[in-house]
C-alpha cells in the first residue's frame, strides 16, 4: 500500500520566491528591523530557539504570494537553518507561526491600519508592532495584541511583552553613527539594550574614568612622598 505525504507535494523554502521584491521607499524599513535583529543577538546570545527575519517572505499557503513585514520574531524554531541560512520562511516547515510582526510605514501608505491588520489578524499573530517615524501628534508607537481574534492597542512606550520575554519601544540613541529615535528591546524593568557602538562607547568611557582615577591616585600619593611606583 503506498502511503501519501502531503507535505512532500508543498514547494519548499529553496524552490520560493525570498521576498517580493518590492523596494524601500524609507530607509527605516531596513534599518530599524536590522537594529531589533541585532540588539536581540545579545540578551539571547546562548538561545537557538528564536529566528528574526528582516524583509523576508512569510508563506501560509502554497496557493497564495507570500507576505513581508518589515521585520518579524518566531520563537521555539532553529536560529540558525543551515549555513546558507533560511532563503524564505515557510510555515508547512516551520511549522511555528511567528508571535510578532514589524511594519515601519512609510509615506506610502501599505494597509499597515487596514488590510496587514487583518491578515495578521487572521493567521492569529499574537503582536502586530507599527512604527510611524513621520507622525507628529498621535503616538509614533503602535502595540497590538490579539485578544478572541482582535487586536487590542498598547500605545504605550516602552510596552512589555510577557509571552516574550522582553519590551518594545522607542528612545532616541546612536545607531552606525545616526542620532535619531529608534526602536530598541528592552528589559523587565524598562531599560533599554545598548547598540554594540553604544557598549564600546560605554566600555571606553569606563576605561577613561578608571585611568584617570589611577592618575589621580598616583599624584595623591606623590604628594604624601610616597613614590607609587614602589606599591
Amino acid at each position: 500500500m503506498l502511503s501519501y505525504d502531503p507535505l512532500a507535494c508543498l514547494p519548499s523554502s529553496e524552490k520560493l520566491p525570498d521576498s517580493d521584491d518590492t523596494p524601500v521607499d524609507n530607509k527605516l524599513q531596513d534599518l530599524i528591523p536590522g537594529l531589533l535583529k541585532a540588539l536581540l543577538a545579545i540578551p539571547w546570545a546562548e538561545r537557538m530557539d528564536w529566528f528574526f527575519g528582516v524583509d523576508m517572505g512569510i508563506y501560509y499557503d502554497p496557493d497564495l504570494p507570500a507576505i513581508v513585514p518589515d521585520g518579524f520574531l518566531s520563537l521555539g524554531v532553529e536560529r540558525f537553518y543551515d549555513e546558507d541560512l533560511r532563503p524564505s520562511y515557510v510555515l508547512w516547515e516551520e511549522k511555528k507561526l511567528p508571535i510578532l510582526m514589524l511594519d515601519v510605514v512609510s509615506k506610502r501608505y501599505r494597509g499597515e491600519d487596514s488590510t496587514k491588520k487583518a491578515e495578521y489578524a487572521k493567521l492569529g499573530i499574537l503582536y502586530y508592532v507599527v512604527y510611524n517615524p513621520f507622525r507628529r501628534c498621535k503616538p509614533r508607537l503602535e502595540v497590538y495584541k490579539l485578544v478572541n481574534n482582535v487586536y487590542e492597542l498598547d500605545d504605550g512606550n516602552p510596552v512589555w511583552l510577557p509571552e516574550i520575554g522582553l519590551g518594545i519601544g522607542i528612545e532616541r540613541g546612536t545607531y552606525l553613527g545616526i542620532p535619531r529615535k529608534w526602536m530598541y528591546w528592552y528589559n523587565q524593568q524598562g531599560k533599554r539594550f545598548l547598540t554594540p557602538e553604544e557598549k564600546e562607547k560605554v566600555a571606553e568611557q569606563k576605561a577613561q574614568k578608571a585611568q584617570q582615577e589611577t592618575q589621580l591616585l598616583r599624584e595623591r600619593l606623590r604628594s604624601l612622598g610616597v613614590d607609587p611606583v614602589l606599591i
